[in-house]
């Protein structure tokens, strides 16, 4: 995800901090040290840390029981809102992704258990958990008020809640899954409505902010659903782009401003001199060189490269869309046997073929 960094690796998987997540870190900082200075600010710091890291557990739970069925998770993101864990897929059995969903509120509800064992079943009221006290009672009965909140939250059946992931496999027996997951869909863009309407009204920009990535999120879902179904019917053959301008090894960051003003293209494909794929030049890194007359003289050899993975020519379509989301890449190269590029596939020449063949997904 762009604007996210690395911080570790655990079980596995990647565990990265989006840039936007200190600007939560500043806010509920300021809200402690305007209530109580100095010691509230960092007792709220402290809290929201601890409340992370069983956003973080929440996730594993997803992450390690999606292992059972044989599906990698590259990464997971701590974002300002939660957290994100990337699946390579989501499982299509019904019953897998129902365990799937139920494993990170399963995790929340273990973590509520034991801290109200260990308070001896006290927890703070929901209104007061920014509410600094000093105690470590009272910290932890927030942070157990929270993850019953959060597992409750997560448990709406809507899209991209993870009830509303229940509620797609639920609705997958009875019907087909691109249907399911319009109207789980459906039920994430109504309440994400309601979220904003209430944070507007209330004057919270935190529940406008979940509201927008809720929205997004949602329709994000039943169109990538939409594709997948889509793309059993064709091959990588079917859907790339075979016009195009490619760049050489010793070609400069010039030459391919030049390539940017010259075509339409967004990106270009690196090949080496026996055209095989070296990696992909997106339009932001030539953009990036502007105003350094160095940097545009810097060959293709000597950038960092987007990833562009290779595909054979008829390798069905769903098999490149899971390599695109696997390597996180914009572009997928199609390969002749011996690795020379064909052609490329995009994102945006992926939705541009589902739009054009909408009408034949039921």
């Amino acid at each position: 995800m762009p604007w996210s960094f690395p911080i570790a690796r655990l079980f596995g998987s990647e565990l990265r901090v989006h840039a936007t997540f200190f600007l939560i870190l500043i806010w509920i900082g300021w809200i402690g040290y305007n209530q109580g200075g100095a010691p509230a600010a960092v007792e709220n710091l402290l809290f929201i840390l601890a409340l992370f890291a069983c956003v973080v557990a929440h996730e594993y739970g997803h992450a390690l029981m999606a292992r059972r069925y044989g599906i990698r998770t590259p990464d997971i993101t701590l974002l300002p809102i939660g957290g994100l864990a990337r699946l390579e897929r989501m499982p299509e059995k019904p019953a897998q992704e129902i365990a799937v969903a139920l494993a990170g509120p399963a995790v929340n509800i273990v973590i509520w258990a034991v801290l109200m064992l260990a308070l001896g079943g006290q927890a703070a009221p929901m209104d007061g958990v920014l509410s600094s006290e000093g105690s470590l009672s009272g910290f932890l009965a927030r942070l157990a008020g929270l993850n019953l909140f959060l597992a409750v939250f997560n448990m709406l059946p809507a899209f991209p809640m993870d009830g509303g992931r229940v509620l797609r496999a639920a609705l997958a027996t009875r019907m087909g899954r691109v249907r399911a997951t319009e109207l789980a869909a459906m039920a994430g863009r109504t309440l994400a409505f309601g979220l904003g309407f209430l944070g507007l009204m209330s004057g919270n920009p935190v529940l406008i902010l979940i509201a927008v990535f809720i929205f997004i999120a949602a329709g994000a879902e039943a169109q990538d659903v939409s594709m997948r179904a889509l793309s059993k019917r064709f091959s990588a053959r079917d859907a790339m782009i075979t016009s195009y301008e490619f760049l050489g090894p010793d070609d400069t960051l010039h030459s391919a401003g030049q390539a940017l003003i010259r075509t339409t293209q967004h990106e270009f494909p690196v090949l080496d001199t026996s055209g095989r794929p070296m990696g992909l030049l997106t339009r932001q890194s030539i953009l990036a060189s502007v105003g350094d007359p160095a940097a545009t003289m810097t060959r293709m050899s000597a950038l960092e490269l987007a990833p562009l993975p290779c595909i054979p020519l008829k390798a069905p379509l769903v098999d490149l869309l899971d390599l695109m989301h696997q390597k996180n890449a914009a572009a997928v190269a199609v390969c002749a046997p011996d690795q020379r590029v064909l052609g490329y596939v995009t994102r945006e020449n992926l939705g541009e073929l589902m739009i054009l063949h909408s009408r034949d997904t039921v």
